[in-house]
């Protein structure tokens, strides 16, 4: 707050949820009613920006500053329309405006699209009833209805949500006051015809006024009560989140197996059970778990007053008919359950009935992996809220909770029995996540202060000389941050992956990619500069983005709904903090990582990438001079894994499951095709050997043989390997490279290390491999590409976007 007035809030405001970017620099005085003063608008820079959000905001936010004759250190908040409206737009601009805010260490605030448009309205004079139909693409609208006095705009609806564009019209043509409904909406661009016939477009405003503005957007905040009102949030820009009223395909299929729609009954699904010696795997809770989870729930609650669950007690929170949604998930580790955790949704609020976590296997983020599954099921299914009952004496349960956002609410005296009384806690969605899949420390307390305190560090020479690169990574299901220095040193390596989500879908589905990467991207960020501030031992508190020397992303190629989040929020942190943007190649990142291995790596070499996206073969003749020697006509080596996974019945990803199917398989027990071997070139294909597995399968099963399944695991992996090697040691030998490197998450098949290192290592070749943990998408092997091309002096400017077909 400015001390010239401590009770003006100045704040920059966006939002790309429409085809209009909105962007707009105003002070907000707190008691002032709207009519008189209450917003004063210094500069806009509101446009139509069709597609092109992305490229545009930064530039836009710049001149908009500059217009207002204002920095970003003259703000005291960043304020960001959270939709609802277009899926990718919402993104960009939350995305961008979390970057703006952790830049500059500034608090950041989210109001509704549909408020803004109906403040826009109101700020042009327009008084009465208002509905506001807003674009939701697919033949839908998001309708809002509103009053528009004088004094201001109130709701006349509680919450958002997505109809039919003919269903909406219906709807309001049967209001009884439908005459005199005013209409707005850029969803009048696009269904303006329905409401013609149906006699509601006589009183449209102004087309002018049919999208939001920034005067609107600062105006829906002041509304609220500004940065006072707890309806805004407390300013922490982890927990500013998009406005989605609609639900993915593969969403909408999860929701009908939380009973929602069709048959009830969850069966298991995700990660196979072949993945569970390896690490932590979690599941939905299924009727054979009933048994495991009741002796589990005993053996926690043998103490206290908590009455344990019994099998039929389980097996009832699986049964058909049940009127209240049910969400339950199980951890279970090399075939053993080791944690439950479920609840119970009533109207728009989770309530959790049980967590129960074996006590050999506590202190490792198990219940917190359990709740984050639970309360996730319970945003689709529309909840806001979630709540619990603990024993009060229980201060390890109530620590958890505080930690994952919970409060005390009140008390139940007696709740689990004369002298034990229950603590009533509640929280909003979505609770605070872990960091990643192994570590127990959430990324961000839901009710932690912000702006983060600023604190004096006397290391800024020592800083300044490592000249510090942050690199984000988010193209596909992780989203990953990394520190590097000028030296080379990786001072920080944070990865929050989605697996567990995605493994329930059998594979990655692109917008839960998306929506995870806006949740988790702030945390992420801010648990690598802590880990960066412990390796250089700063004494006087953590590093700030204004002590980077740059900010590097992933620019492509991936997955663009991906791409998008990441791209943004580098955008908005570089330019809040001051510092040069560097965009990176992904697949350049994966030939980087083998300087992780050997830092005096030197071409010429040749480089195999083999991901779940890509398989090629590369000449590398120099840093960023590379030879495309040949890639896959089809399916790509990862690919290829999951669908033969997926076959078999295994689960995903597939790779893992194969691998260790393998190691107790026999290579040459069946004779699987090895396609384009001898093609006398550089090409690979993989579809027809996928159809020999999954002609093979059905074959065996028809003849009521029993399939040996390491078997063939292992020979279909050594049909993939041995072309991979054939193909890697003919290009070896035409262009006279000493040296061979590999990449890509299939690169931590110890299969395949052990086959390459073995035969060409036999032959004379320098072979390297990039660690086990830089296989698969991670932000360390961006960080070094961005380090050497900074060091260059290849920067990026503000306009760039997301480049989901980048070439290497």
């Amino acid at each position: 707050m400015h001390e010239s007035d401590d009770e003006m809030t100045r704040v920059l405001a966006i939002d790309t949820s429409t085809d209009m970017l909105a962007c707009a620099v105003g002070s907000v005085r707190a008691g002032k009613p709207m009519g008189d003063g209450a917003v004063d608008v210094l500069a806009a820079g509101d446009h139509r920006c069709r597609r092109r959000a992305n490229v545009e905001l930064v530039g836009t936010v710049d001149t908009t500053l500059t217009q207002a004759g204002v920095g970003v250190d003259d703000l005291d908040a960043i304020l960001v329309g959270r939709g609802p409206g277009s899926f990718t737009g919402v993104r960009i601009g939350i995305s961008t405006a979390k970057g703006l805010a952790t830049g500059a260490n500034l608090p950041l605030y989210g109001v509704s699209t549909l408020d803004a448009t109906a403040w826009t309205a109101w700020h042009a004079g327009v008084r009465g009833r208002l509905g506001v139909a807003a674009d939701a693409m697919r033949g839908e609208v998001y309708p809002a209805l509103y009053e528009l006095t004088d004094a201001g705009v109130a709701r006349l609806f509680e919450r958002e949500r997505v109809l039919k564009a003919a269903d909406a019209v219906a709807t309001w043509r049967a209001l009884p006051f439908s005459s005199d409904l005013l209409l707005t909406g850029d969803g009048l661009v696009r269904y303006g015809a329905l409401f013609e016939e149906a006699g509601l477009m006589g009183r449209a405003l102004d087309q002018d006024l049919w999208w939001p503005n920034g005067q609107g957007l600062i105006s829906a905040f002041a509304a609220a009560g500004g940065a006072a009102a707890a309806g805004i949030g407390n300013g922490d820009p982890a927990a500013v989140l998009p406005v989605y009223t609609r639900l993915s395909d593969a969403e909408e299929n999860e929701r009908r197996r939380l009973g929602l729609a069709g048959d009830a009954h969850v069966a298991p699904t995700g990660v196979a059970d072949e993945l569970a010696g390896r690490h932590l795997q979690l599941r939905p809770l299924a009727a054979s778990d009933a048994e495991a989870a009741a002796a589990l729930d005993a053996v926690c609650f043998n103490e206290g007053a908590h009455t344990s669950w019994t099998p039929e007690m389980f097996l009832s929170e699986l049964s058909e008919g049940l009127t209240a949604p049910r969400a339950w998930w199980v951890a279970h580790d090399d075939g053993e359950l080791i944690g439950i955790a479920g609840g119970m949704v009533i109207d728009a609020d989770v309530q959790i009935l049980d967590v129960a976590v074996s006590p050999e296997h506590r202190r490792r983020g198990i219940a917190r992996k359990l709740l984050a599954h639970v309360s996730y099921d319970a945003q689709m299914l529309g909840c806001t809220s979630a709540s619990l009952e603990v024993e009060a004496g229980n201060d390890a349960a109530i620590g958890l909770y505080e930690d994952l956002g919970f409060s005390r609410a009140g008390c139940r005296r007696d709740y689990y029995g004369p002298g034990s009384d229950a603590v009533v806690m509640t929280a909003p969605l979505p609770l605070s996540l872990p960091v990643d899949a192994s570590s127990p420390e959430p990324t961000a307390a839901a009710a932690r202060d912000w702006p983060a305190p600023a604190q004096a560090k006397s290391e800024r020479a020592e800083i300044e000389r490592r000249r510090l690169v942050l690199a984000i990574e988010s193209s596909c299901d992780e989203t990953a941050v990394a520190i590097i220095d000028a030296d080379g040193a990786l001072l920080a390596n944070q990865v929050s992956t989605q697996i567990d989500f995605h493994a329930r879908f059998g594979g990655v589905v692109p917008e839960i990619a998306s929506r995870k990467h806006v949740e988790v991207i702030v945390g992420v960020v801010e648990a690598a500069l802590e880990e960066a501030s412990e390796a250089l031992g700063l004494t006087g508190g953590t590093l700030s983005p204004r002590e980077l020397a740059a900010v590097g992303v992933t620019q492509g190629p991936g997955l663009v709904g991906a791409l998008v989040v990441g791209v943004a929020f580098a955008k908005g942190l570089a330019f809040a903090a001051g510092r040069p943007l560097v965009c990176v190649n992904h697949l350049e990142g994966h030939l980087f990582a083998n300087l992780l291995a050997d830092p005096d790596l030197k071409p010429p070499f040749i480089f195999t990438l083999v991901s779940g996206g890509h398989t090629m073969l590369v000449h590398v003749r120099a840093w960023g001079d590379y030879r495309v020697l040949g890639e896959t006509l089809d399916d790509a080596v990862g690919e290829a894994f999951d669908k033969v996974a997926k076959a078999l019945g295994s689960g995903y990803p597939g790779g893992p499951i194969i691998s260790r199917l393998a190691e107790e398989g026999n290579p040459e027990a069946i004779d699987f095709p090895r396609a384009m071997m001898h093609s006398h070139d550089y090409r690979f294909s993989l579809s027809g050997l996928k159809t020999a597995v999954v002609t093979y399968i059905e074959q065996e099963t028809a003849a009521g043989r029993t399939i040996h399944l390491p078997d063939l695991a292992a020979s279909f992996e050594a049909a993939v390997f041995d072309v991979q090697f054939k193909k890697a040691w003919d290009a070896l030998r035409e262009t006279g490279a000493e040296s061979y490197c590999l990449g890509g998450g299939v690169a931590a098949n110890p299969h395949l290390r052990e086959l390459l290192t073995r035969k060409l290592g036999r032959r004379g070749v320098h072979v390297v491999l990039p660690p086990q943990g830089a296989c698969t998408d991670n932000a360390a092997m961006i960080a070094e590409v961005a380090r050497r091309k900074f060091d260059r002096g290849e920067v990026s400017g503000f306009d760039i976007d997301a480049d989901p077909n980048m070439t290497l």
